[in-house]
């Protein structure tokens, strides 16, 4: 594919993308400003890529359904964990237009991530730090995105979850198959889970996620 308008043709038809407001992010937000240049000619692929330090930009198929599955909307406030390229950052910023926050714990591609990001959305939050810890000061988040693997949802990030609101993961081992859970918080402040698709994500580090590893989206 030869451009971020066909890419977005092809998640369509395969069904990947289904809503209005997810479209338009993919629309608006063009991936290839997020890939490295050794990778630049398959920016548009369907493919996750190196973007460095170990980590990945996802499949766009995959951010799709993550996206879809968020059910987001416009002014909501949401928590990105796993920043990586930034790319998954601006597009939660193109499809609600409200607070967005995105954690990264390794310093070089925070770096990048937020020059990147803060030229097309300057009002997201790009922060260093453990995500698994959330950012309490900018809470009560109605989504937050964890694109890493983790052993379970971070309890700190359920604490910061708007009642009503949904957190998504991939669950499961590193190096192994994940599943993508969903949880609604209901009023009595528990988790309603559900299981969405198989994934494979690096692992989430922290003091929520794994000791050791790599962590990116």
């Amino acid at each position: 594919m030869d451009s971020n308008g066909a890419m977005v043709d092809m998640l369509k038809r395969r069904g990947f993308v289904r809503t209005p407001c997810v479209e338009g992010a993919f629309r608006a937000v063009d991936r290839a400003v997020f890939v490295p240049v050794p990778h630049a000619t398959d920016a548009y692929e369907d493919t996750p890529l190196s973007i460095g330090e170990g980590q990945t930009i996802s499949a766009p198929s995959m951010v799709a359904i993550m996206l879809e599955a968020a059910d987001l909307a416009p002014g909501q406030r949401v928590l990105e964990v796993g920043t990586g390229s930034g790319y998954n950052a601006c597009l939660l910023a193109a499809a609600t237009g409200g607070t967005v926050v995105t954690i990264e714990r390794i310093p070089a591609l925070h770096k990048r991530a937020e020059d990147v990001v803060h030229r097309l959305f300057p009002s997201v939050h790009v922060m260093l730090g453990d995500g698994t810890l959330g950012e309490p000061a900018l809470a009560p988040y109605d989504r937050i995105l964890v694109t890493a693997a983790a052993p379970a949802f971070p309890s700190p990030l359920i604490d910061q979850l708007a009642p009503q609101g949904k957190i998504l993961a991939p669950v499961g081992s590193p190096g192994e198959a994940q599943v993508l859970m969903v949880g609604t918080k209901l009023p009595d402040g528990t988790l309603q889970t559900v299981r969405d698709v198989w994934c494979r994500f690096v692992p989430l580090i922290g003091r929520y996620g794994f000791p050791t590893g790599d962590e990116g989206a």
